[in-house]
């Protein structure tokens, strides 16, 4: 399948590295132009460089995706850069505790709710505001295996993340048909955030995953890139899952 995102214009948050990051290459390799977002400017600067030379065009905006008047700012940029604004890309996670649920503080509870869920309607509406579906629009939102099923340690996580799955099947009944609402469920990626957890354990995990092995950024950017294009044009509130085969046994990991 030759898919082409040509003239198409994508914002991505949380697009400084890993998954967003990945993603953002498979954007502009398709043709599309891409608009990064991340907290810091050095890791978007750097970042840009290395999408320099593919088909499409990249450019950066410093964004906190929990913070409602940063989503409308960025989207006015993309306005001023490229013109419109026709994917976006809700990727921006964090997971500041691990343990038992009873034992998390509020703050912590507070700040994964902001970062997972909140910053999914915040960044929806602003783009819907900007235009997003003038043109038969697409927004992709990063939830995580960890959404479907109970687990050890990192239950506040996954709670937020099951709730980014039921925010894409709500938003997708609300914004239909100028707007299609699609996520990816990914199972245990080696990116940053999820260091903690394979790191020191990758290969005794890898032989838990059926393909025996951890997936990787571009695993779930493949992935992503077909359902943001106009090839799945008639898909919409639907949550694939990319793991590996973790989910097909009993007992699964975290994405």
């Amino acid at each position: 399948m030759d898919i082409t995102l040509e003239g198409k214009v994508a914002v991505v948050t949380g697009a400084s590295r890993g998954i967003g990051l990945a993603i953002a290459q498979r954007i502009c390799e398709a043709g599309g132009d891409v608009l990064l977002v991340s907290r810091k400017a050095e890791g978007l600067t750097e970042a840009v460089g290395t999408l320099e030379g593919l088909k499409g065009a990249a450019s950066w905006q410093v964004g906190h995706v929990g913070h409602p008047d940063d989503a409308q700012r960025t989207m006015e940029v993309c306005l001023e850069r490229f013109g419109h604004i026709d994917i976006l890309v809700n990727n921006a996670g964090t997971n500041p505790y691990m343990g038992p649920l009873i034992d998390i503080d509020g703050a912590r509870m507070a700040k994964t709710v902001e970062i997972n869920q909140s910053s999914i309607v915040h960044w929806t509406k602003a783009a819907c505001v900007a235009g997003l579906g003038d043109g038969g629009g697409s927004v992709l939102n990063i939830a995580s295996i960890g959404g479907l099923m109970p687990e050890p340690g990192i239950g506040w996580y996954n709670a937020t993340k099951a709730a980014v799955i039921h925010l894409t099947k709500q938003l997708s009944w609300e914004l239909a048909p100028a707007i299609r609402v699609n996520g990816i469920a990914p199972g245990l990626v080696k990116t940053e955030l999820a260091r903690a957890i394979w790191e020191e354990h990758e290969d005794r995990i890898a032989l838990q995953i059926p393909m025996k092995r951890l997936g990787v950024p571009d695993d779930i950017a493949t992935a992503a890139l077909f359902l943001v294009s106009d090839e799945a044009s008639w898909i919409t509130g639907q949550m694939l899952v990319v793991d590996g085969g973790t989910t097909t046994q009993s007992s699964g990991g975290v994405g």
